[in-house]
């Protein structure tokens, strides 16, 4: 023991007051238990009668939840409180929040209290929305899940109030925080860079913290995606087996993932805005609305997640989900900027009599002091190019629709060259810092989007290009740059709004779209894939994924967004060899085997093509337009990893299991002493007989084609077509008998 002595002045003493310290009264709760449930889920909060919300388990559905009630009184130690279903800075919570304020008077400590709940149904959706208060600031808090039975998906965002009389800043704010408990996790998650979108790797989570964030500010996908699989209690990403849980923000902003693993070996999953440069102000009485963290759980591995994705997505999170969109040629690849009416006209001929049921123009057709013949200019400027185009858009729409397709052109909204008419009119558009430069990317600078005049401007460039011809059908929206040294001109002092508010302009625009032009097709494209997460499909039918059109490049890129992302909205073309980016030569069967597992479209110069290519052609698409229903609206099931070894396979399966496609293929040299290799399909109906035909050859590598199997046969290794050699691959249909 110690004693320290203070000698204090005699008049000090005099002087000095009573130290009072007055604590705020919590008002005690009746202890009870919310059950979020699905048909095959459950996600279980518990209220402890001192206010405290803990969340207690996420997996397989629960008969009686009530029990937890029997689990002990929580106690906090010197960590906080284990558990929290929505922690906050403040109190003895010391890990990453899902919530840190910082108040007028400086000070940062919140502990939110449970203060009630609500749930009402709508149409296979439960909403429970739970109310959250601090006593002492006013702060008020609602934690939103929307579950969806049939699909067994619980999608979750939260709603923050500033009650108190001051304003405050948000420095973090978290859709959502979920904790598990688990012996070993396995996280698998996605990155990659232009040309190489959408990569996969795993890895075991230890104690500490994971972070996933991007702080690009557009393009917020091409590095890393806002998206996840967590395996647990294996070292390994099993497709058919054991617990998996998969997330997906819904965000098209910086966004940031957090899995911290606490000393007591549970992990705390935190996701939503990244708060890089982004302290939100909040007003008194105002409101923030966190974008929406969706979350499936199934105990049938990675593929029962995504099916799980997949069906909501359809249903929920693509616009126009799981309708069949066209095939189309797309004239980047095939004249990328040098281009005039007649190429155009001639590439729409070829692919009406190729069978295709669209005409995409893409970049290089507008622009008149600055014309676009190369990336140094003209965007900005979007009226038609005279050189060009004299006849004009409507007289190419015309003629594509005379033809019996369907017509589409690509823009650039959100971006403008330095050498343009936009960029000497309104400077003050374009993101800046002041007094410094303002660096290029792709020769190009981004429009401010956090300014109500650039939003009004950006969807004027939709709204008049869809009146240069009375039906364009079809829009391809792309953004080709990140934000660097940002800064908005209209926010003023209040930069911290900016990446929020940019995102937010965005998406203003696009519900303002939406509700002029409801049925027009819109592809999300930026650099290719950089722009794949589930706030930007709430707008787009497809997305771009990648710019890389190689085969081989897509066979990993495509097995990879598919974990998290439907086919539906995949876009996947045939493009020509040696391919432009990679320098690759595939068998343009095999290119066609690849591209027909997505939304099918060709991107080359069609004239090129031998007699021998073009009967190829002809018939793999004819072939894809029969069976495509299913890539659009079947469940997938992924037969064989490409990670694994040297097969790829998949499978689309029709909802009543009449029907399915199996893509299969060799993506490594195997010697031909090798003989079939077994694919165990799945999703069948067991007892059923399906007749199996390979499509679009005249030979089949398969000894049973033509013939009727049960599913039980076809799915117990009775499969095992014979794929000679790298890029060999077949195509099979299956019709329930």
């Amino acid at each position: 023991m110690s004693l320290v002595l203070v000698l204090v002045p005699a008049n000090a003493q005099k002087k000095a007051k009573k130290f009072v310290h007055e604590t705020v009264a919590i008002p005690q709760v009746e202890r009870r238990v919310i059950p979020i449930e699905t048909q095959n889920t459950s996600l279980v909060l518990l209220v402890h009668p001192n206010g405290h919300l803990e969340t207690v388990h996420y997996g397989a559905k629960l008969s009686h939840p009530e029990q937890f009630l029997a689990k002990g009184v929580n106690t906090e130690d010197y960590n906080g409180f284990r558990g929290a279903t929505y922690p906050a800075t403040g109190g003895r919570y010391i890990n990453e929040p899902a919530l840190h304020v910082k108040y007028a008077d400086g000070n940062h400590n919140t502990e939110l209290y449970y203060t009630g709940h609500s749930v009402r149904y709508t149409n296979g959706c439960i909403t429970t929305v739970i109310g959250l208060k601090d006593y002492v600031t006013a702060l008020e808090v609602k934690l939103v899940y929307d579950a969806f039975e049939k699909e067994n998906v619980i999608v979750s965002h939260t709603e923050i109030l500033n009650g108190g009389k001051k304003p405050v800043q948000l420095l973090n704010y978290a859709s959502s925080s979920l904790y598990i408990d688990a012996d070993e996790y396995l996280l698998t998650h996605f990155y990659g860079a232009w040309a190489t979108d959408m990569q996969m790797e795993s890895e075991v989570l230890g104690h500490d913290m994971k972070v996933i964030e991007s702080r690009r500010g557009t393009q917020n996908t091409q590095g890393n995606n806002p998206s996840f699989l967590l395996s647990l209690d294996t070292k390994e990403l099993s497709e058919t087996t054991g617990e998996v849980i998969a997330g997906a923000l819904a965000w098209s902003g910086n966004f940031r993932l957090s899995f911290e693993k606490d000393d007591a070996h549970r992990l705390n999953i935190l996701a939503g805005i990244s708060p890089h440069a982004s302290a939100y102000p909040l007003k008194a009485g105002a409101t923030f609305v966190t974008p929406e963290m969706i979350y499936t759980w199934s105990a049938e591995g990675a593929g029962g997640a995504s099916r799980n994705l997949h069906r909501w997505a359809r249903n929920y999170g693509v616009y126009g989900g799981g309708q069949v969109n066209p095939t189309l040629l797309n004239s980047w690849e095939g004249a990328y900027f040098t281009f005039n009416t007649e190429t155009l006209l001639r590439m729409m001929d070829d692919a009406a009599g190729m069978g295709l049921e669209m005409f995409v123009l893409d970049d290089g057709w507008f622009g008149n002091n600055y014309p676009r013949n190369n990336d140094d200019a003209g965007l900005g400027d979007w009226e038609v190019n005279v050189s060009k185009l004299p006849e004009g858009i409507d007289f190419l729409a015309q003629h594509a629709h005379d033809k019996g397709l369907k017509f589409g052109i690509w823009i650039e909204p959100e971006m403008v060259n330095p050498q343009s008419d936009l960029a000497h009119a309104h400077p003050e558009w374009v993101v800046q810092s002041p007094g410094r430069e303002i660096y290029q990317g792709r020769n190009q600078w981004v429009l401010d989007l956090s300014n109500p005049a650039v939003e009004d401007f950006v969807f004027g460039i939709f709204d008049r290009t869809m009146q240069l011809a009375p039906n364009i059908d079809y829009i391809k929206w792309d953004c080709n740059r990140v934000i660097q040294s940002f800064g908005s001109p209209y926010l003023k002092a209040e930069q911290d709004r900016f990446y929020v508010e940019y995102t937010q302009g965005l998406y203003n625009v696009m519900r303002r779209i939406r509700e002029k032009y409801p049925r027009v097709i819109v592809q999300c494209c930026s650099s290719g894939g950089g722009r794949v997460d589930y706030g930007a499909l709430k707008y787009c039918n497809e997305v771009w994924t990648s710019d890389n059109t190689d085969a081989l490049s897509r066979v990993y890129m495509q097995y990879a967004q598919t974990m998290i992302y439907p086919a539906c909205i995949m876009a996947s073309h045939v493009s020509t060899v040696p391919n432009h980016q990679t320098g690759n030569v595939t068998p343009l069967k095999f290119r066609f085997d690849i591209a027909c597992a997505g939304r099918l479209g060709l991107e080359l110069q069609p004239k090129y093509f031998t007699d021998q290519d073009r009967a190829t052609v002809d018939r793999c698409i004819a072939s894809y337009k029969q069976y495509r229903d299913l890539v659009f609206s079947g469940d997938l099931y992924r037969i064989a990893s490409p990670f694994d070894g040297s097969y790829y396979g998949l499978m689309y399966v029709s909802p009543d299991k009449k029907r399915a496609v199996v893509y299969t293929y060799c993506i490594h040299f195997e010697p031909r002493t090798v003989g079939g290799k077994v694919f165990r399909l799945q999703g069948l109906d067991p007892a059923c007989k399906y007749k199996v035909v390979e499509q679009n050859v005249d030979r089949s590598c398969w000894w049973g084609n033509g013939q009727a199997f049960t599913g039980d046969f076809l799915m117990g290794g009775g499969f095992d077509p014979t794929l000679y050699g790298l890029y060999s691959s077949a195509v099979f249909v299956l019709e329930a008998e």
